[in-house]
């Protein structure tokens, strides 16, 4: 399964068909589901409510949706990762293999701002426009996609390390992503530490969605 296929399939668990319901979660909630499940053997209901920013209905849906396509099951301990959920997450998680929070600075003006990144994934914007679209699509104020090249930090389309004189920035960024050549980073900024995760990681899924390599 490709990671076009991969992003398809969590679309899928978003809008079961026959349900009538307006779901209160998406994509993006879906992807931080999966990724707790993986750091964690089980994860509980109310863990879920509580880091997902949704109600128990919601939650007891997405589980049930996430049960349907084999990905996860549940015991009194709580809710844990098939075989065949660890293999869907463990294939996403090879390109989206960081994330991290960034202070306001120059590059990423938000009260809070989230980046993430996609291995490999440089090719996949021209001007950056599209990923921003996408973050404001969720609520963020704005994003900024940047591109690994040769030990520089470089907007699309240019060469100048706009990390340059931003010493802090490019040290957090350097150490929590360790990025290589050819990698992309969005960072989403927003008022809301959530609304900005949120919205990076529906810019990253929609980006994987819309390029294949």
């Amino acid at each position: 399964m490709n990671t076009r296929q991969q992003v398809q399939t969590l679309q899928n668990i978003v809008s079961r068909k026959g349900s009538s319901k307006v779901l209160t979660f998406s994509v993006p909630h879906v992807l931080k589901a999966l990724q707790m499940l993986y750091k964690n053997e089980y994860v509980s209901r109310s863990s879920f409510c509580q880091n997902l920013h949704m109600g128990e209905g919601a939650v007891k849906t997405m589980i049930m949706h996430l049960k349907e396509e084999s990905m996860v099951d549940s015991t009194k301990s709580g809710t844990f990762l098939t075989t065949k959920g660890k293999n869907f997450i463990k294939n996403i998680l090879e390109i989206i293999f960081a994330e991290c929070d960034i202070k306001k600075c120059q590059i990423a003006q938000g009260k809070f701002n989230h980046a993430i990144i996609l291995k490999n994934y440089s090719f996949a914007t021209k001007t950056g426009v599209e990923q921003r679209d996408y973050t404001i699509l969720y609520g963020a104020s704005g994003a900024t996609t940047l591109l690994y090249k040769d030990d520089r930090f470089v907007f699309p389309n240019e060469n100048i390390d706009c990390l340059l004189n931003d010493q802090k920035t490019r040290d957090r960024l350097l150490n929590e992503m360790r990025p290589r050549t050819g990698d992309m980073i969005i960072i989403a900024s927003a008022n809301d530490p959530f609304v900005a995760e949120i919205a990076a990681k529906n810019s990253a899924l929609w980006t994987l969605a819309t390029h294949s390599r």
